[in-house]
């Protein structure tokens, strides 16, 4: 089956590659790739070292000459596999990257609207949004849903995208430059890595817009698992929001907002410190605080409350609006890192 050449009647948007990890997902993946259109220059299929050998059943049931398929040599984890395709896709000279899931949950249907506000130069990159309004859910596990309200706060934190719905949402497309400026970080490799990526993109102040869809759930069994990620996605969105803020407000940025978050933090902490030491000696010794202790208490609170909501609220005005991948340098060059 040939593998290298496209076909050479192209549509305008020639320069599309679609990137599908794959791992454990035979019963799927000729359904994925069967009904991407012709929207697509290529498609890259990375096996991630699958028991099944994900790659071998592509390569004997599909011939279509867009599909290129490799394999990674050990499993990398979807973050990886992604990372890997983003190479490949790159080096093949393409200009808008889509990551598309292998296991059926992604209408390829999809991918023009997926696309649409890269191709407008209203972002840098997009993902989908499973809800964007109150029946878009429907059919979504209940477990997956309330798991997945939870870390989309968490991933607003971290990221500083406050517009932003969904992080989980694996079908995402990306500019091909902005792709370059993050193929080579320390990204997470695991089911960490799409929120992972905001925040990667948040640090390059990157333009992401969500793009309505309405997941499919069929009989497939995913891999993601709420109840087993979620204390190590806690971990993570921690970490990355002490960092974007550190980064932000104390080296790139530092000023008026900056002040609110010190001063708020310290007058939060004074108040409960404070309080609580007199209450709890209230309780020992039985003798009432003082109005003054009382006051001397709850006006750090008051103040420290209102000092966060206003860097909170700074902070989400801070979301980025022009896209950055113009002003970036052309994609000379091939990607040569060896997994």
């Amino acid at each position: 089956m040939p593998k290298t050449q496209p076909p050479k009647d192209q549509s305008a948007n020639e320069n599309i590659a679609i990137v599908v990890p794959c791992y454990k997902e035979r019963d799927q993946i000729i359904d994925v790739l069967s009904n991407i259109g012709p929207i697509a220059r290529w498609i890259f299929v990375v096996d991630d070292a699958c028991p099944d050998n994900t790659g071998d059943f592509v390569e004997a049931n599909i011939n279509d000459p867009r599909v290129v398929v490799s394999r990674n040599k050990k499993n990398m984890g979807v973050g990886g596999t992604t990372l890997a395709g983003y190479r490949q896709a790159i080096n093949a000279g393409a200009d808008i990257i889509v990551k598309l899931d292998g296991d059926g949950q992604m209408d390829p249907a999809l991918i023009p609207q997926i696309i649409a506000p890269i191709q407008a130069g209203q972002a840098d990159y997009s993902k989908g949004n499973r809800l964007h309004r109150a029946d878009a859910a429907r059919g979504m596990p209940f477990i997956r849903l309330f798991g997945n309200i939870a870390l989309t706060f968490m991933s607003k934190v971290s990221s500083g995208y406050w517009t932003i719905m969904d992080p989980t949402n694996g079908f995402t497309a990306i500019h091909a430059r902005v792709a370059k400026e993050l193929v080579d970080q320390d990204i997470a490799n695991g089911y960490f890595f799409e929120s992972d990526l905001l925040f990667r993109l948040g640090g390059l102040n990157a333009v992401v817009q969500d793009v309505p869809m309405q997941a499919k759930y069929g009989d497939e069994e995913s891999s993601l698992s709420i109840r087993r990620v979620f204390l190590s996605f806690l971990t993570g969105h921690i970490c990355n929001a002490y960092r974007r803020i550190f980064d932000t407000y104390f080296i790139r940025d530092p000023g008026i907002t900056t002040l609110e978050l010190v001063f708020g933090k310290l007058l939060l902490l004074f108040g409960i410190v404070f309080g609580s030491y007199h209450w709890w000696r209230s309780v020992e010794t039985g003798i009432p605080a003082t109005a003054g202790t009382v006051i001397l208490a709850a006006v750090p609170v008051i103040l420290g409350v209102q000092f966060i909501l206003a860097f909170i609220s700074s902070d989400i005005r801070r979301v980025p609006t022009t896209p950055i991948h113009p002003s970036l340098p052309p994609l000379n060059g091939a990607i040569t890192k060896v997994e």
